[in-house]
């Protein structure tokens, strides 16, 4: 593992505050106009402004360093207290609040003046007190990068996370807070995944998943999801699909497919359908999820968003179905189950968004590959009419008309009857169209003009 790369030239806050204060003394600026021209001229020299305090002029007051400060105070103080404990609540509650602000750097001063450490403190020796909630929602909104997270592990901070976890395990509030912590710490740190996944965590959410309520710990589902996802670029090869298979023994999968039976009416199931497509890595995954009966809920889920134009709900479920429909198992289940007329029903509902669109030609294309019996279905159910409308309907949405080529291609390629079909119905022109107007469907536009038989597919 690589070290993290600065992202540009440091700067100390004493270094910048000094700067200020010679624009004003020296140069005569309005201290407002200082404080700008030497943000804009430090910027210009390519140097990191990250975690330097830049909002405030120099001996005025940062309320960041102010609650820090405040609480490193308190540190001291009796927290059985309910004077003290009211305070520290305020100040903890505040510093979440404050670095959750989009744009504000708030949470970068807190990381760079010592914020990831002080939480890590104070989270480790609160127990079970009141505060620990607000500690724990101020550290994760501290960690927002690689240098944070870096911070967090250094100071055992997957260990005090699991640790409170396990210990707190009746209290919904703590483990929420406190798989908010492991989210935003796993996030582009593969070492990190590493330490959770060592510390057993897959398991521990598993049985926290079959204790409560589906739904009622909502960043547990994100903690699944970070943990299986390979973004931190500083690695050639991740292992986050091993680290699927194993929370899939653990019994993941089942775990997740309960919280889909809620069906649409439950607040977590977009969560849910994303946490089981990143555990949905191999046809064994799949498969279980067919099983136990994860297919079925999808597609009421998808039937009842259709009618509710739940777009958001629909998008989630239709890719989540894609991944499913890998497995030639659940290929065959989702035809069983009329999938295909719902798909085209739900498409029906919602024509006038794309993206919803082209999920569903994405699981039909799924559902056809090397399949003529289903290639036949899907013209019968109104596929390939799906697929001129909306190429006609949005010509720029390019994804779309990507995946309507793919999908065109699998409706034909073992099926010579859809092919007079669909160029009776002028499916070349909209094809090439699709082809000369964007670049990403170049490949496969001429992938579809090929296997509807026309010889000039390269032109």
């Amino acid at each position: 593992m690589a070290p993290a790369k600065p992202t540009g030239r440091a700067i100390s806050q004493q270094a910048f505050d000094e700067m200020v204060k010679e624009n004003i003394d020296d140069l005569g600026m309005e201290p407002t106009e200082a404080l700008t021209d030497a943000i804009e001229t430090l910027t210009l020299q390519g140097v990191d402004l990250s975690g330097i305090i830049t909002t405030t002029l120099p001996g005025e007051t940062n309320p960041v360093i102010q609650s820090l400060d405040r609480i490193k105070q308190l540190q001291i103080s009796d927290w059985t207290d309910e004077a003290v404990a009211d305070q520290a609540l305020g100040l903890l509650d505040n510093l979440a609040a404050l670095s959750r602000v989009e744009g504000s750097g708030n949470a970068a001063i807190a990381t760079r003046n010592g914020g990831v450490e002080l939480m890590c403190c104070i989270c480790s020796k609160l127990g079970r007190h009141s505060a620990l909630v607000s500690a724990l929602n101020a550290l994760a909104a501290f960690l927002h990068d690689l240098q944070s997270t870096e911070t967090f592990r250094q100071n055992g901070g997957p260990k005090m996370v699991v640790h409170i976890l396990r210990d707190g395990i009746q209290d919904v509030n703590i483990l929420n807070s406190g798989f908010s912590v492991v989210a935003a710490a796993a996030t582009g740190n593969e070492v990190l995944k590493e330490s959770f996944m060592d510390l057993h965590i897959d398991e521990l959410i598993v049985s926290i998943m079959r204790k409560h309520s589906k739904g009622s710990i909502p960043s547990l589902y994100d903690a699944i999801r970070v943990l299986l996802t390979a973004d931190d670029n500083r690695v050639v090869a991740s292992q986050v699909y091993g680290y699927a298979r194993q929370f899939a023994k653990a019994g993941i999968a089942e775990a997740l497919v309960e919280s889909l039976e809620d069906g649409i009416s439950s607040p977590s199931l977009v969560s849910a359908t994303i946490a089981l497509k990143a555990v949905a890595v191999n046809d064994e995954i799949c498969r279980s999820v067919a099983e136990n009966g994860g297919i079925d809920s999808l597609l009421i889920c998808i039937d009842d968003s259709g009618v509710q134009g739940n777009k958001v709900v629909a998008k989630a479920c239709c890719s989540l179905l894609t991944k499913l429909a890998g497995s030639d198992y659940n290929k065959s289940a989702i035809v069983e189950r009329g999938g295909l007329n719902r798909l085209i029903t739900l498409s029906s509902r919602l024509a006038d968004d794309p993206s919803v669109l082209q999920e569903v030609m994405s699981i039909i294309c799924s559902l056809c590959l090397r399949s003529p019996q289903t290639a036949a279905l899907a013209m019968e159910a109104g596929a390939g009419e799906l697929a001129i409308q909306a190429m006609r309907k949005f010509p720029q949405a390019f994804q779309l008309q990507k995946n309507s080529c793919l999908m065109i291609r699998n409706l034909v390629a073992r099926n010579p009857e859809n092919r007079s079909i669909l160029l009776s119905n002028g499916i070349e022109k909209i094809i090439r169209n699709a082809k000369e107007n964007h670049k990403s469907c170049r490949g496969a536009a001429t992938d579809a003009l090929r296997d509807l038989g026309l010889e000039n597919y390269n032109s």
